[in-house]
């Protein structure tokens, strides 16, 4: 009877431990250390909001093709105001730009929207080699399941990983599947799904790797977690059973 509840006790500790590689990352980054990096512009999408400057040598001339009092300045520098001044981009990709009208911007990337407003207004007479500068605001991505913050985070940078969408989340939990990562996107109007595995570094060469404005990013729970939920909450909950197993089988066998 004893041999059994040990090999009970010792079955239960098994489920529950997770071995190195369920939680090591980047297992083989020795092997592929020299991968060569893709970036990837970030497309706009409707329903984003972008910060326009334009500059001209004559500062006065640029005054009329700039939206906002203080932040246009420089003088404030929240974000939130700033987003409260920009561009809003309609449902048909276009912005509405001061003396330029609508402008279609969907589909471009940050650089191309600078070009295309910097190439209109020569053409059309506005100014002398002006110099545009854009950025997205309200980037943001939303990260559930067994990480220490979840949430959604914003971030104004033209590129980031999923490692560093992660790090905003404070990293995944003991307990987080690190080889089964979710990443849901919606890429012109479809709905992707793709499963990720942070133990190796084949994810690196995909289109993953770098995260996009409003992705949705789910780590589930390892086996061991789950197979703990179903029986008892926690390894001290088991040893407690166990320990009293035991003295009843003791009390029993005398």
């Amino acid at each position: 009877m004893k041999f059994r509840i040990l090999a009970v006790v010792f079955s239960i500790l098994v489920a529950s431990c997770a071995s190195k590689k369920d939680i090591l990352y980047l297992q083989d980054a020795d092997v592929n250390n020299s991968l060569s990096i893709g970036y990837q512009d970030t497309k706009i999408q409707p329903n984003d909001i972008l910060k326009i400057t334009v500059e001209s040598l004559v500062p006065e001339a640029a005054v009329p093709y700039n939206r906002g009092g203080a932040s246009a300045n420089g003088n404030v520098n929240s974000v939130e105001i700033m987003k409260l001044e920009g561009y809003l981009v309609n449902n048909q990709g276009f912005i509405n730009f001061p003396i330029l009208g609508d402008i279609s911007v969907v589909n471009l990337t940050i650089a191309e929207v600078q070009e295309k407003i910097k190439q209109q207004l020569i053409s059309e007479g506005h100014l002398n080699n002006p110099t545009v500068i854009a950025r997205l605001l309200n980037a943001k991505i939303t990260i559930l399941g067994e990480v220490n913050a979840p949430g959604t985070y914003t971030f104004t940078e033209q590129n980031i990983t999923i490692l560093q969408a992660l790090g905003y989340a404070g990293d995944l939990t003991i307990n987080g599947k690190r080889n089964d990562i979710i990443i849901t996107r919606d890429v012109d109007g479809i709905r992707k799904i793709s499963h990720i595995d942070l133990t190796s570094t084949d994810f690196m060469n995909s289109e993953y790797y770098y995260v996009k404005p409003n992705d949705n990013i789910i780590v589930n729970q390892n086996d061991p977690k789950v197979k703990s939920a179903g029986f008892v909450g926690d390894l001290g909950a088991v040893l407690t059973l166990v320990s009293l197993g035991l003295s009843i089988t003791i009390l029993l066998t005398r």
